[in-house]
């Protein structure tokens, strides 16, 4: 996959996060935010219900095991202390939980607005106005393609991420896009 990447002359944007980016992230210059891992379908069912997780797409076992591989590897880059966000969505909330690297803190801000249910405009200049300095910690959003396309401009795979700098800007400054 690397050597595909540097024929296509992408080796930026795909495959492992480069150092300098990975370091800026721990240092608190840029934050990671990743696309919920796989949870099959679009959307969510008619019904939908956000406290009932049973109305709701949920992760997949794939999705579950990608949830758990992001976590060794957030864990591999940094030790200590992290700062995690997530939607409030069950598959945001339990990827973010699989990961186990730190405290999940439910953010309204990183919620779908796919479909009407929220708003694109609002929901994003809440994460511009949030992330608008240096983090003390590294910081790690779980979100939706929407919200992550909003920002960075891409459409995201499920489970894939990103390095932006800080402060956030749209579009963002894709630092690197790492992929498991």
């Amino acid at each position: 996959m690397r050597t595909l990447c540097l024929l296509l002359g992408l080796l930026p944007f795909c495959c492992i996060a480069n150092d300098a980016a990975w370091e800026a992230w721990r240092d608190g210059k840029a934050v990671l935010i990743m696309r919920h891992a796989l949870a099959p379908g679009t959307g969510d069912p008619a019904g939908f219900k956000l406290t009932d997780c049973s109305t709701q797409r949920n992760l997949n076992s794939e999705g579950r095991q990608q949830a758990q591989a992001w976590g060794v590897l957030l864990q591999e880059q940094y030790a200590g202390d992290i700062a995690l966000y997530s939607s409030q969505w069950c598959r945001c909330l339990d990827t973010a939980r699989l990961m186990n690297i730190a405290p999940v803190q439910p953010l309204p801000a990183l919620n779908s607005f796919f479909a009407g249910r929220g708003d694109r405009d609002q929901q994003t200049q809440a994460l511009l106005q949030q992330f608008a300095a240096r983090q003390t910690i590294p910081t790690v959003l779980v979100s939706h393609q929407v919200n992550f396309t909003a920002l960075t401009g891409y459409f995201p795979a499920s489970a894939e991420a990103a390095i932006i700098a800080l402060p956030l800007t749209v579009p963002a400054t894709v630092l690197a896009r790492v992929t498991l």
